[in-house]
């Protein structure tokens, strides 16, 4: 019984408790740790983004921002560029990493293509894929991401926040993960525990129609109004 056979049965189980908890999700565990000065919110927790000037020249930064708003909207930060008692930093990075299921062992020939979308930055992937013999060998895709969110008290420059949450995964829908991992990054505010911590969090499963759902209208697509219906013709006069 050779490692690389050991290794191919060991994918095949992975991957048939990842199809079996389709059904109800999946459980992203991230590593996290906070920092915050903030004994509470105020009255008017408002906050506009900022970015710093590397950010500012990534297209990917304004997809980020969209992803976090929701999240921070959930912790009691409400969003005001015209009056913001904070600032808010966001930054999130994905790269492509070695599976712990590849096995070093394998002697076997290969091949790959590998196909990156995004700025290094910003939201991207990989994909690589092989063939080694007498088998076929399909690598399944690993990635390390990383979020971090930094809170600014505006009329101080003073951090009152800082948190980092990462993750060691399969590749999952950006759209899924990225506001997950800042929720996880955000659990505890303004007051979270000390020290490195673990936070589990459940996706939920995104059917066909909810990502059809949630998906905005074009504006060109407006729906007419119903037309008000006909008046009857008058009786004829006896």
């Amino acid at each position: 019984m050779t490692r690389s056979w050991l290794r191919r049965c060991a994918m095949a189980g992975a991957a048939a408790a990842l199809l079996s908890g389709c059904a109800t999700g999946y459980l992203l565990d991230n590593q996290v740790q906070s920092f915050s000065g903030l004994q509470g919110l105020p009255a008017t927790p408002t906050y506009r983004f900022e970015r710093l000037p590397s950010q500012a020249l990534q297209p990917a930064q304004n997809q980020i921002e969209a992803l976090a708003d929701p999240v921070l909207f959930k912790y009691g930060l409400r969003r005001d560029d015209a009056a913001p008692r904070y600032s808010v930093q966001v930054s999130a990075r994905m790269q492509r990493a070695i599976s712990p299921f590849a096995d070093p062992w394998d002697t076997g020939w290969g091949w790959g293509h590998p196909l990156a979308y995004g700025p290094r930055a910003g939201l991207g992937f990989g994909y690589g894929y092989g063939f080694g013999g007498p088998f076929p060998r399909m690598e399944q895709p690993w990635f390390q991401r990383e979020v971090a969110v930094l809170v600014r008290e505006v009329a101080t420059n003073r951090v009152v926040y800082e948190s980092h949450a990462t993750n060691d995964g399969p590749w999952i829908d950006n759209a899924v993960v990225i506001p997950a991992m800042f929720e996880a990054a955000l659990q505890g505010f303004p007051n979270p525990p000390q020290g490195p911590r673990r936070v589990d969090i459940q996706l939920a499963q995104r059917t066909p129609a909810a990502q059809a759902a949630a998906q905005p209208a074009p504006a060109s697509r407006a729906v007419p109004s119903a037309p008000a219906a006909a008046p009857a013709p008058a009786a004829p006069a006896r």
